[in-house]
């Protein structure tokens, strides 16, 4: 199964092999979990779904999920919600927060010791939305299974 300029596979609304949504407390070992959720959930669309799943795509979900949720548990009261997608073309990695306030990245700057979270995602990903929530706001990183990590093209490509 493989991905297509302007296949429904990957552009059909609710077009998803799978779809999970996970809690996530506020412990420390939450980061660690997320992580684990992501990787079993990779693991699980190869083995029922035959989804190729290249080791970079597993590596970029893992980094994702730890930098979403860093900063969501850094600047958020309260839960943490992680919803991981899937379909023939992309992973998602969905991370809801309580905080209204919406990120935005910021220049490079090799000095400046942290804060580089939202800037490494923008870099790794295909794509990234931010939509504000009635409660908090919803970041959406889209990687690509693709073994170079291209972009998806869209229908008007």
């Amino acid at each position: 199964m493989g991905c297509h300029a302007g296949g429904e596979a990957c552009t059909a609304p609710n077009a998803y092999l799978m779809r999970v949504g996970y809690a996530l407390g506020g412990d420390d070992g939450c980061i660690a979990d997320a992580r684990h959720h992501a990787i079993a959930f990779l693991d699980r669309a190869r083995a029922d779904h035959h989804l190729p799943v290249p080791e970079r795509v597993r590596d970029v979900v893992q980094l994702v999920v730890s930098e979403l949720v860093t900063n969501a548990r850094k600047y958020a009261p309260g839960p943490v919600l992680l919803e991981l997608r899937i379909n023939a073309c992309a992973v998602d990695v969905v991370v809801w927060d309580s905080e209204p306030t919406v990120p935005a990245a910021r220049a490079a700057d090799p000095g400046r010791i942290g804060q580089h979270g939202l800037e490494i995602v923008n870099a790794v990903t295909a794509d990234l939305f931010i939509e504000q929530e009635p409660v908090g706001k919803r970041i959406t990183a889209r990687i690509a299974l693709s073994e170079s990590g291209e972009k998806p093209r869209s229908p008007r490509a």
